[in-house]
């Protein structure tokens, strides 16, 4: 017979770390990059983050507290997903640091210009989406009262990809050995190839 753990999140999880991020995982990582008005730089990553839509390609992120990427996007409409993979793990958590440095410098990161928008891609992503800000939405509660949370939505209007990442045509998801958010303090996985299996769709 199963045994279950069962909580209201508003009365506490009562276990020793929040469960919730570990549940909803692996989260795909939005490595967003964007510049302040005055031409700053940032980049950060944020494990809240997915695709919305097809046609037009919607992507969004949130963010728990107005940082420096919210504000940044709010100012100048624009922002870049980079695909955050195995061999740049260590610079995405380097650019995760709550600092008023340049993170590409600070993670040691190199830069790659954007065709269509202000913000610079980072170099060795194979892939990156170049986006425009189609809506900031201040999160609420059930109650609708506001809170310190914020979803950033932005349509891809330009997309970069390494074309060794390209078979036949067909991008493969495995081969950029892109990594997403697990739970805990440190946890994150890699999709590789191995981990693969396929089912069609019905009819």
């Amino acid at each position: 017979m199963t045994e279950w753990h069962f909580y209201e999140p508003a009365a506490g999880h009562r276990l020793p770390h929040d469960p919730l991020n570990a549940i909803v995982a692996p989260r795909p990582i939005g490595w967003i990059s964007t510049v302040s008005a005055t031409g700053q730089r940032n980049l950060a990553p944020y494990s809240f983050f997915n695709l919305f839509g097809y046609r037009p390609p919607l992507i969004g992120f949130a963010s728990t507290g107005w940082k420096d990427s919210v504000a940044n996007v709010e100012a100048t409409g624009e922002f870049v997903w980079n695909l955050a993979t195995r061999s740049q793990a260590e610079a995405v958590n380097a650019s995760s640091a709550t600092t008023d440095q340049d993170e590409f410098a600070l993670a040691g990161v190199e830069t790659a210009p954007s065709r269509l928008v202000a913000p610079p891609r980072v170099a060795a992503s194979p892939v990156a989406f170049e986006c425009k800000l189609t809506q900031l939405i201040r999160l609420e509660t059930k109650e609708g009262r506001a809170l310190d949370q914020w979803l950033v939505m932005g349509e891809a209007v330009g997309i970069h990809i390494d074309t060794a990442m390209l078979e036949g045509g067909i991008y493969q998801t495995a081969r950029a050995r892109p990594i997403s958010r697990g739970g805990g303090p440190a946890d994150y996985f890699e999709t590789r190839e191995d981990a693969l299996f396929k089912i069609h769709r019905p009819g």
